[in-house]
């Protein structure tokens, strides 16, 4: 039976690293080179090769007098038609970088009311659509186990995000003890679980499709 779709599903991966060579860059390559292979539509917005401000200026929060600046509006149009919002970054001090903490706050908090999110009505642009983490460190996974930072991560950021711009589940793939060190055969092994990730969500959109075949 024959795709039906007028589009294919469309993956917005959010890099945010400022080396472009960085591990976090090769996670985003195999992701975008995965979904590409099974024929959906990657954009990839590299922030600090854009040089995204993320600064969120008084004039841009929720009120009569707020304005959206023609950056915001560039990302709101790509991730209008998004299915899948696929973040990648390395948590530094407990937390994502600030960059990527100002795009959220700028791009996706754009008109959002404190209210709405509390009542769960804030009906943003990417409402009912997937969200993908992966994270690296420096230090291992264990540590940061002990320590409840990923535990502290996931909550204070992915289910916030999930639960204020009303998107589905969200998911959370973390990379520990990322030197420049690290034996390649890891590096090989993580990013066949990126593959493997992104497989995972290809079938999951394209399940329906591919039944019918």
């Amino acid at each position: 039976m024959p795709d039906t779709r007028s589009k294919p599903p469309r993956h917005v991966v959010i890099l945010c690293h400022p080396e472009q060579d960085s591990f976090n860059a090769a996670i985003a390559a195999a992701y975008c080179a995965t979904v590409r292979e099974h024929g959906h539509e990657v954009i990839v917005r590299d922030l600090y090769a854009m040089g995204f401000h993320p600064v969120l200026k008084s004039i841009e929060r929720p009120g009569e007098d707020e304005r959206q600046f023609a950056d915001v509006s560039e990302e709101l149009a790509i991730l209008k038609d998004t299915d899948v919002f696929v973040l990648v970054y390395p948590i530094w001090f407990g937390g994502p970088p600030a960059m990527l903490k100002g795009y959220v706050e700028r791009v996706l908090g754009t008109g959002v009311l404190p209210d709405a999110v509390y009542e769960g009505t804030a009906k943003g642009v990417l409402a009912g659509k997937q969200l993908l983490s992966f994270t690296t460190s420096g230090l291992k996974e264990i540590w940061l186990d002990e320590m409840g930072q990923l535990r502290a991560l996931t909550q204070a950021f992915d289910h916030y995000i999930e639960h204020a711009f009303a998107m589905l589940p969200s998911r959370h793939v973390h990379f520990g003890h990322i030197t420049s060190d690290m034996e390649p055969a890891w590096g090989r092994r993580h990013l066949d679980e990126v593959r493997g990730q992104a497989r995972a969500l290809v079938r999951e959109l394209d399940g329906p499709v591919l039944a019918a075949d």
